[in-house]
């Protein structure tokens, strides 16, 4: 059974003090059961993080990782560095690091493969832009991240895979996608994934929506039948904000 979840992406964003603010708010929730609740910090942040919610429901990922086990690469983090912390999930794939810092398909399937190797669960991001859909290749855009970057893992690497679909015309934008659109993305990447793999693996995946959730539209992108909850942005800089997400099942 594929898990309700709400990841907040805090990134470059929250020092020590609003880092400590913002988890203590969340911590005095009653958090949903039935949701997994994630916060992804910054790297500096990720021990306090975890050390700030210690014995609550809340889960800390990390925002990104380096491929490559060690090395000369400053400012990198590795797997294992990760794990040193008790970070078990990491964000891969975020619109931001492909615009960025130039990550592409095939250096993202190379993280996905240290990732797993490393035992850690991952969060795996992925979507279109703007230009991309008014030419109506979506689709064809959607399957070929997927196909390049995950479909060669074997079933069994699928239980550490949350994936999560970004239109990146609906990031920063105030835009976002109608909840049908959502929907119809959403059902598409469970078809692709039942058709690489099996219907069951596809029903188990849970598949979140990336694109400017907010409180008042999150309860109806959330009812899709598809949509298994939300890779948050901006919202979840807000600690009321970001509950009322949580609570929008």
């Amino acid at each position: 059974m594929r898990k309700q979840i709400v990841a907040g992406n805090w990134k470059m964003n929250n020092d020590t003090l609003e880092t400590a603010a913002l988890l203590d708010a969340l911590n005095a929730a009653a958090l949903p059961e039935d949701v997994r609740v994630m916060v992804a910090p910054a790297f500096t942040q990720l021990t306090q993080a975890k050390t700030l919610t210690e014995n609550t429901a809340i889960e800390v990922a990390a925002q990104n990782m380096n491929a490559a086990a060690s090395g000369a690469y400053t400012g990198e983090i590795s797997a294992k560095m990760l794990l040193g912390i008790d970070i078990q999930t990491v964000i891969l794939g975020h619109s931001e690091r492909r615009a960025y810092y130039n990550e592409t398909d095939a250096s993202l399937a190379e993280k996905v493969t240290t990732a797993i190797e490393n035992g850690l669960e991952i969060i795996f991001c992925f979507g279109e832009e703007l230009q991309e859909r008014k030419d109506n290749v979506h689709f064809d855009v959607i399957e070929r991240q997927l196909r390049v970057a995950l479909f060669d893992l074997p079933a069994s690497a699928w239980k550490n895979i949350i994936l999560a679909y970004e239109p990146v015309w609906a990031i920063g934008t105030g835009e976002t996608a109608s909840p049908e659109q959502a929907q119809e993305i959403h059902a598409f990447i469970r078809q692709l994934i039942a058709k690489q793999y099996d219907a069951a693996l596809a029903e188990n995946t849970s598949i979140l929506y990336g694109g400017s959730v907010k409180p008042n539209n999150a309860t109806e992108i959330f009812s899709m039948q598809d949509v298994d909850g939300g890779l948050i942005g901006g919202a979840a800089l807000n600690a009321d904000d970001f509950l009322k997400i949580v609570m929008a099942f």
